[in-house]
C-alpha cells in the first residue's frame, strides 16, 4: 500500500471543522471516490472535527490518499489533547451521549466508514483514524 503526501490542519473553530470538510471533500473528488462514499466520508469528518471543538477545544486533523491495488482510499485522523473518553466501550454505543445530544456520532461515523480505529486516554485526548476506499 502507497500513499501520497499528507495534508494537516488544525482545528480551533467551527470555522476550522467546516474548512476541513472541504479540504477531505476536494481531496476525496480528486481522488475519484464518488458522490456517495465522498458525502459519507465528510459526513464522519465533520462529526469527528466538531466533537474537537465541543469535547477538546483544539485538535488536528491529517489527510492522505491511499492506494491499495487498485483501489484509492482517504485516511483522516482527527487528534486531539482533551479529556479523553473514559468509557469507550459505552461512548460507542448508540443514543449515550455525555454533551446532551443524540448520541450518534462515534458510532454513527463508524457505520459511514470503511475502517474506523478510536484510541482514547483519560486526561491525554482522543485519537481517531478513519478511512474510505473507492
Amino acid at each position: 500500500m502507497s500513499m501520497d503526501a499528507s495534508q494537516r490542519m488544525r482545528i480551533f473553530s467551527p470555522t476550522d471543522a467546516s474548512l476541513a470538510v472541504l479540504v477531505v471533500k476536494d481531496i476525496a473528488q480528486n481522488a475519484g471516490l464518488g458522490k456517495l462514499k465522498d458525502s459519507a466520508l465528510t459526513t464522519a469528518v465533520s462529526e469527528l472535527t466538531t466533537n474537537v471543538i465541543k469535547y477538546a477545544v483544539h485538535g488536528l486533523m491529517t489527510v492522505q490518499v491511499l492506494h491499495r491495488q487498485q483501489h484509492k482510499g482517504i485516511e483522516v485522523i482527527v487528534e486531539d489533547r482533551g479529556p479523553g473518553i473514559v468509557d469507550l466501550n459505552l461512548a460507542m454505543q448508540d443514543h449515550v451521549s455525555t454533551g446532551g445530544t443524540l448520541g450518534l456520532g462515534l458510532p454513527g461515523t463508524r457505520r459511514m466508514v470503511d475502517e474506523f480505529e478510536i484510541q482514547s486516554t483519560p486526561g491525554s485526548g482522543t485519537r481517531v483514524r478513519i478511512v474510505k476506499w473507492s
